[in-house]
């Protein structure tokens, strides 16, 4: 069967929906070279600075709690629409709002993009996917992901340095959007790659399971044939999503209380949750202020920032080659324990570093193998095991549960962060970020299924078996 999956066309619908990974990358990340200018600009205090950075999370969490219901309801390809749209109003109108509240609400947007973009693009690409290759194809997700955070450092550095350079352009408000206020052209230069991924999107078809889903089998049927090149490999697929299909006649809100079902959408906002406060985000937001806090020099910040960013990016990559090769499970083992280590001696160095005369530049080394172990493992697993692990017709809507709890947990990360530093000390909250990698170890062994070249159906019997 292998020989005859059409992969170049499997390749271009996962890049296609990857290509909201992108957009979640760079709305999240394209922030942090902006804070300053906005807080001189608007004269902000701490409070409203705190709500300008967060208030795109808001916006995510809205966004996932719609983004399944929509997904389900609409289509994927209808709801990675939609993303678009709200991607590209955000980016054009943080370039031209007029004051700080117009501002804020167009972040809002574009975090509502990236609430249904995290929900609809690897679920889109699991339910096109063939097993054998659905772990590397959902994982291009995540690396886009990252190349979006890559991209975003790129263009703050880039523009800014521009900026910095004593051009200036004729046209008064080309000047304004990308030198006065160069956080304008930061925030706005989103508007290409979300005008690319509205258009292109008209150029893949909708999920053949969806398609199953609604009755529309003779669509599906030339969808699954394109990418298997065979009608009977196409037709035998049908047949199987329709038999499990055919046992699901209640309703998406009861059939998610059926006793498999629930454990499964429970394991995952577990896994959702649980992936945040291992410290992840808090590493990506804050690792820049605390290199200057531990000694390391400022006007480098933004250098290490992309070092970071490299890294992860970097790392991705080799996740997206091995995943399907040595498995879900066995990347979490190896790169949650990597992840303890790191997070450890990165508590150390706040404990002794100082009295032993360590180099911060030591800081740096954990650091980067701490993003490094973390991405070849949970993050990149977490969008695969999110998009597989729940049946066809209630996968939108429980996605969408473990979609808000990780949001829910990202939010709290973000603002507790700032706390956790100051009251627990860095070495305390390291120690207890490497505290919680513990539990998410021990749920994932006894708990999730390794799924790795399973078809979809065959994950779902899993869950259901016991009924």
């Amino acid at each position: 069967m292998k020989s005859t999956i059409n992969f170049g066309y499997l390749i271009f619908l996962s890049v296609v929906a990857a290509l909201g990974g992108f957009l979640f990358g760079y709305d999240t990340a394209v922030i942090s070279g902006t804070i300053a200018q906005v807080t001189q600009l608007f004269q902000l205090d701490a409070l409203q600075q705190g709500w300008y950075v967060g208030c795109a999370l808001v916006g995510s969490i809205v966004g996932v709690l719609f983004a399944g219901i929509l997904s389900d309801k609409l289509g994927r390809k209808l709801t990675m629409v939609i993303s678009a749209v709200l991607f590209s109003t955000s980016a054009l109108g943080c370039a031209l709002s007029a004051d700080f509240t117009q501002l804020v609400i167009y972040r809002i947007i574009g975090g509502v993009g990236i609430g249904v973009v995290s929900i609809v693009s690897p679920l889109y690409i699991s339910e096109v996917a063939v097993a054998q290759y659905r772990g590397r194809l959902v994982s291009l997700y995540q690396l886009a992901v990252t190349v979006g955070f890559l991209g975003a450092y790129l263009v703050n550095y880039q523009l800014l340095a521009w900026a910095e350079s004593g051009t200036q352009l004729s046209v008064d408000w080309l000047n304004k959007v990308f030198i006065t206020e160069v956080w304008r052209g930061m925030l706005g230069m989103e508007t290409l790659p979300a005008i690319l991924f509205f258009i292109i999107i008209f150029f893949i078809p909708e999920s053949p399971r969806w398609l199953i889903v609604r009755g529309k089998e003779l669509k599906a049927v030339d969808i699954l044939e394109k990418i298997y090149n065979s009608i009977t490999e196409a037709k035998s697929q049908l047949k199987e999503t329709k038999s499990v299909l055919t046992s699901e006649t209640r309703s998406e809100w009861s059939l998610l209380m059926k006793p498999g079902i629930f454990k499964a959408v429970i394991i995952g906002v577990c896994i959702a949750i649980l992936g945040q406060f291992m410290g992840v985000n808090a590493v990506l937001y804050y690792g820049p202020s605390i290199f200057e806090n531990a000694g390391l020099s400022g006007g480098d910040s933004l250098f290490y920032q992309v070092l970071v960013g490299l890294v992860n990016t970097l790392t991705t990559v080799l996740a997206l080659v091995i995943i399907d090769k040595v498995g879900r499970k066995k990347l979490v083992y190896y790169g949650v324990s990597g992840m303890v280590l790191s997070l450890v001696l990165i508590g150390l160095y706040f404990l002794f570093g100082d009295s032993l005369g360590v180099s911060s530049l030591f800081l740096l080394v954990f650091f980067l193998f701490y993003v490094f172990c973390c991405a070849v493992s949970i993050c990149a697993v977490v969008f695969v095991l999110l998009s597989e692990m729940y049946p066809t017709k209630v996968r939108g809507l429980a996605m969408s549960i473990a979609g808000f709890a990780l949001w829910i947990g990202t939010y709290l990360i973000g603002q507790l962060t700032p706390w956790m530093l100051q009251n627990l000390t860095p070495a305390g909250t390291f120690f207890l970020f490497a505290l919680m990698c513990v539990p998410y170890m021990l749920i994932v062994w006894k708990l999730v299924p390794e799924t790795t070249g399973k078809s979809l159906e065959e994950i779902e019997r899993y869950w259901t078996r016991s009924e």
